[in-house]
């Protein structure tokens, strides 16, 4: 292998470009579309007026709570009960399971850890020997 010589930066950046650049070759031509309209062009594209819609999607207020005129009783729809039965049933299951998940805490573990150590070399008297006197 030859020794290698040292190049200058700029040198030794043209000398890894330029493989490069040959490979690729001209690069074609992309027309861009403009940025200043993104609609097209060609009007044809357009739906009819009767099929677009450009109507208003706002509800005027009816003076209801949730729509309901005063004497008339709620009707359900059918995906109501599901949802609620569901929300309140799983968030009851997460609070138990929540109450009955095991202490994996650091803490509690360096304090057993560190009264079975002490228990063990006797200088912490073992609490099940006071109990069987």
């Amino acid at each position: 292998m030859p020794p290698l010589l040292p190049l200058s930066r700029s040198s030794a950046c043209t000398a890894l470009l330029k493989p490069t650049i040959r490979r690729l070759g001209p690069i074609p031509f992309q027309p861009r579309r403009s940025l200043a309209s993104t609609h097209p062009s060609d009007v044809s594209e357009h739906p009819s007026p009767d099929t677009a819609s450009h109507e208003s999607h706002y509800d005027p207020p009816t003076g209801w709570l949730f729509g309901v005129p005063p004497g008339e009783k709620y009707k359900e729809e059918g995906w109501e009960k599901t949802w609620v039965w569901g929300f309140w049933g799983s968030l009851a299951f997460g609070v138990v399971a929540y109450a009955y998940k095991p202490d994996t805490s650091i803490q509690t573990w360096a304090l057993e850890e560190a009264r079975r150590r002490l228990e063990a070399e006797g200088i912490l008297p073992d609490p099940d020997d006071e109990e069987k006197k």
